[in-house]
């Protein structure tokens, strides 16, 4: 996928772009389609303000294939525009596929993609940059496993070139054997192709091979330091350093993971070994290795295929999907979706996470296996997976996240405690369904769950009467169920003991989901015949208030204030 780090973003505006679309798709399997609500029936994704959305995915570092003008993309991304050489490729599509405008990301891959969808679509890329086009390649953005020394040296090296110097190849480049260079023998400039510190010329262009990968271990010395005096010692350039490897025992050493970030590199891990150097030489035993300042230096032949390195971290993910509406799941959900190679859940919660790539693993059990779930989980995630465990609504709100933290807590597997565990919000169902009626959560209110699966009646009884005693708002999930029907009847009982009946009730069913539902009625009215195990049922407070919309209903409130008792 031309090298790229994330998905490409196709975004549709219209219905008549989606054939398009979907042969663009067909070329990039993990890319996402994101269709405009209320213009686009099939998409992956919706997205209600083109410009937001748009301006979102370059920030996000997003490759973005807009299947519209030019022009209305230039004009949507022109505040955001800065430095040449860290945006996004960023190219516009005709809608029938007649066009292929690459417009930024020059330094980012933008050109081949254009080329690779020229060639998907049958038509030529509308490639405008002169060395690619001179050169049938770009010498600023070589491909992965090397990196550019200098990019303004590169810009005057071009320059030079496209004026009619030859060149000579130092070092081992093959992408390069297939370029249309002035190459030349005896030429005044040279592209240098290794991994070796060397001085900037003015007549070189230096690329650096990412051939090289250091050992590290936890110590009271400066990772990142000793890492760069290491190398400086061996006379290796930084560039060159594809990633770094350490014991799987310090796994979740923070000093470890802080040192890549700061070298923009990747870090691997391997099983410990009796020293760096045999733990460095188990994974690339053809590699050259190097003793260096108290760590391990190995220099390979040719660029490291870091993935084939040891394996990553494992990450483990407890995400909420929201309500079931796309708009309302958060950001961040998203982005752990897109990187998922594992999908565990109950199979209801699953589908609505989807559209999955190929590749991606799912997993779906029944709703009442929730600790087989989270060890399972941990399993995947231990194997250094990029494991997500969906819920709906907020995975902490009698969701998945207590039961991956019980699994976690009760776990003597200190693989598992290895595992980067992140808990991600998602919008509740109460939160979603009080949206939707207004505010009758705005004061203090309760959660409960009327299910006694996990907990005794008795203890249900109890917390309703007290909750209803101290004026509460309530919010009843798992209200009623074909197991369960008389215990909504009983738990009305205790609440009608505290509160009038003209109390508001506001009923939620499937709120943002298709086919939602919203009612309003009293506490008098209330009968269990009303709701279903789908529906939320928030109880006001001795304040809670109702007043007609304009467009039919009742907007519901509950004040912040409170009245003071004499």
């Amino acid at each position: 996928m031309a090298g790229m780090n994330k998905a490409p973003a196709i975004i549709m505006l219209g219905q008549g772009s989606l054939a398009t679309a979907q042969r663009i798709q067909q070329c990039y399997p993990q890319a996402v389609i994101h269709g405009l609500q209320g213009r686009v029936d099939s998409a992956d994704r919706y997205y209600a303000v083109f410009g937001d959305t748009l301006r979102a995915l370059y920030q996000q570092d997003t490759p973005i294939i807009a299947l519209c003008a030019a022009g209305i993309v230039i004009r949507t991304l022109a505040p955001l525009l800065s430095e040449k050489g860290v945006e996004p490729p960023v190219l516009a599509v005709a809608e029938d596929g007649s066009a292929v405008v690459p417009l930024l990301g020059g330094l980012g891959g933008v050109n081949v993609m254009a080329r690779e969808l020229g060639e998907a679509l049958g038509v030529n890329a509308a490639i405008t940059t002169s060395g690619e086009l001179r050169f049938g390649t770009c010498l600023l953005n070589p491909p992965e496993g090397y990196a550019l020394a200098d990019l303004e040296q590169g810009k005057r090296f071009v320059s030079d070139l496209l004026a009619g110097e030859t060149v000579r190849v130092e070092g081992d480049a093959p992408w390069l054997d297939l370029a249309q260079l002035p190459a030349s023998d005896n030429a005044q400039r040279t592209i240098h192709v290794g991994c070796a510190r060397r001085p900037a010329k003015r007549d070189e262009l230096l690329i650096h091979a990412r051939c090289v990968v250091v050992a590290i271990a936890v110590g009271e010395a400066d990772l990142l330091q000793q890492v760069r005096d290491s190398l400086q010692a061996a006379g290796i350039a930084e560039p060159a350093l594809a990633c770094l490897l350490a014991s799987e025992v310090e796994m979740a050493e923070p000093s470890l993971h802080e040192a890549a970030q700061a070298l923009n590199v990747a870090l691997r891990f391997a099983p410990a070994a009796e020293s760096l150097q045999q733990m460095l030489g188990a994974v690339l035993p053809q590699a050259r290795i190097e003793s260096v300042g108290g760590l391990a230096v190995a220099i390979a032949a040719a660029p490291v295929e870091v993935e084939q390195l040891g394996h990553r971290r494992g990450r483990l993910a407890v995400i909420g999907l929201g309500p079931g509406a796309a708009e309302l799941m958060v950001p961040a959900v998203k982005t752990e979706l897109a990187r998922a190679q594992d999908v565990l859940g109950y199979e209801t919660y699953v589908r609505m996470a989807g559209p999955f790539r190929a590749d991606q693993v799912l997993h779906c059990t029944d709703n009442r296996e929730e600790m087989q779930r989270a060890r399972h989980a941990f399993e995947l995630a231990a194997q250094g997976r990029s494991v997500v465990v969906v819920s709906s609504g907020d995975p902490g709100v009698f969701a998945m996240a207590a039961a991956v933290l019980e699994a976690l807590h009760e776990s003597s597997d200190p693989a598992w405690q290895r595992v980067e565990l992140q808990i991600l919000p998602g919008v509740s169902a109460s939160l979603a369904t009080a949206a939707q009626a207004g505010a009758p959560l705005g004061h203090d209110f309760c959660v409960m769950s009327l299910s006694d699966n996990l907990k005794p009646w008795s203890i249900i009884e109890q917390r309703l009467d007290l909750a209803a005693q101290a004026d509460l708002v309530l919010a009843f999930y798992n209200p009623i169920s074909k197991a369960r029907p008389h215990q909504l009847g009983q738990a009305l009982e205790v609440v009608r003991r505290h509160r009038k009946a003209h109390t508001p009730v506001v009923l939620g069913r499937d709120i943002g989901r298709p086919g939602q539902t919203l009612r309003v009625v009293t506490l008098g009215e209330l009968l269990p015949a009303m709701v279903d195990m789908r529906t939320m049922v928030l109880v006001g407070s001795s304040t809670t208030c109702t007043f007609p919309r304009v467009e039919g209903g009742e907007w519901v409130y509950t004040p912040r204030w409170y009245p003071v008792k004499p």
